[in-house]
């Protein structure tokens, strides 16, 4: 087995979750996705697919009536985005690792803004990539980024460049300025960008809360953008595994050849779903950033009232992401959470070492009351620390 592939570290976020499924005392905060169920109208949508028999292989890039839903929702968000920019993939993650496969070669330089998901920083390496990470900046509860540092440390033997904003777990949003002077710098040093923009509508700073600043809304047709989505959060279809890349169209042909190596394509009846989610997102995506919203102004506060804690809210995504004052090793901090209080949180070096001594708490829950009980637990065991 190649090196690269032994030497991948396990999730830890996995690693705490596994401690404590099948345990129904613990609350579960561990992974990003909302505990609401997918929307009755989309599930049935995919029955209705099931029913008439669509149980075949379809095109490589998706259906056809998807990628132009897909291109008339992201044309409405970010100006026009035709559907032969469009390939429609088998999850967010099969999105992200099928845009590195494309565009990163053994060896080359890849630069990660993190901390991030850590499926991030591993694609890369899975490729036999050199990565190196360039950090956002902790202070006060809340991360920023060091903007002359990235792009100091973009040269033009930087092959790629991968940044999720809105951020998991930090919740940091790029700002317009930012994503410009990225964009710029890149374009000199003939650096890809791929950015991971999942969360974008999870956005909680706008007062139509439309979507985050994207770089599909200032990059042109052409540049070196390859832009990662996902059916996952803002449409209730995690388990679904469906999502897209919006790329150059030069380069779709070829990434339809890539899909082909890896999944063929994604079923028929997971697109038919999708196709009812986006014709009818103003019923399902407001409605859930609106409840999102709540559950953080609901959590954080509470949070920040507890001693050794320290936070500030998210301007995007589904996390609190806070830091515990003298608790420097996360991952045994968040197996003694599972263990001794019942409680289950991500632990913050899952993302990043720097991320040391932090944990991410996903708040994308249906009951507010059940967000509150694992605040009394986080509470309670602190207590027992002291």
């Amino acid at each position: 087995m190649r090196h690269s592939i032994q030497n991948l570290e396990e999730s830890k976020i996995r690693e705490v979750a596994n401690a404590g499924m099948g345990r129904e005392d613990v609350l579960a905060f561990w992974f990003g996705e909302s505990d609401e169920v997918t929307p009755e109208f989309v599930r049935q949508a995919a029955i209705d697919s099931l029913r008439s028999g669509e149980t075949f292989y379809t095109h490589n890039l998706g259906l056809p009536e998807l990628r132009e839903a897909v291109s008339g929702y992201a044309s409405k968000l970010h100006g026009q985005i035709s559907a032969d920019r469009i390939a429609i993939t088998s999850g967010g993650v099969n999105a992200l690792m099928l845009a590195v496969q494309a565009l990163v070669d053994a060896g080359a330089e890849v630069v990660a803004v993190t901390p991030v998901w850590p499926n991030l920083t591993a694609q890369p390496l899975i490729m036999g990539a050199r990565l190196k990470r360039v950090s956002l900046k902790p202070g006060a509860g809340a991360w920023t980024l060091d903007l002359q540092a990235l792009l100091d440390a973009i040269t033009p033997s930087t092959r790629l460049l991968i940044v999720n904003a809105p951020n998991n777990p930090t919740g940091w949003t790029l700002t317009r300025a930012e994503q410009q002077a990225i964009l710029e710098h890149c374009r000199k040093t003939g650096t890809w960008i791929l950015a991971d923009e999942v969360y974008e509508r999870l956005y909680y700073e706008q007062a139509d809360n439309s979507c985050a600043p994207s770089f599909l809304d200032i990059a042109s047709e052409d540049d070196r953008l390859v832009v990662a989505h996902s059916f996952s959060k803002s449409f209730l279809m995690t388990g679904w595994r469906l999502g897209w890349l919006v790329m150059p169209a030069s380069m779709t042909h070829h990434m339809g050849k890539l899909i082909e190596f890896n999944t063929s394509c994604a079923s028929v009846f997971t697109q038919r779903a999708a196709i009812a989610a986006v014709n009818r997102t103003d019923e399902v995506t407001p409605r859930v950033v609106a409840h999102l919203k709540t559950c953080r102004d609901t959590l954080v506060p509470m949070l920040q009232a507890l001693p050794r804690v320290e936070l500030q809210a998210a301007k995007g995504g589904m996390y609190a992401f806070f830091q515990l004052d003298g608790f420097d090793d996360s991952l045994m901090v968040a197996k003694r959470l599972v263990a001794e209080a019942g409680l289950g949180l991500a632990p913050g070096n899952a993302f990043a070492p720097e991320a040391q001594g932090w944990l991410r708490w996903c708040f994308a829950s249906k009951d507010l009351a059940r967000l509150g009980q694992g605040v009394e637990r986080l509470e309670g065991w602190l207590r027992a620390q002291s």
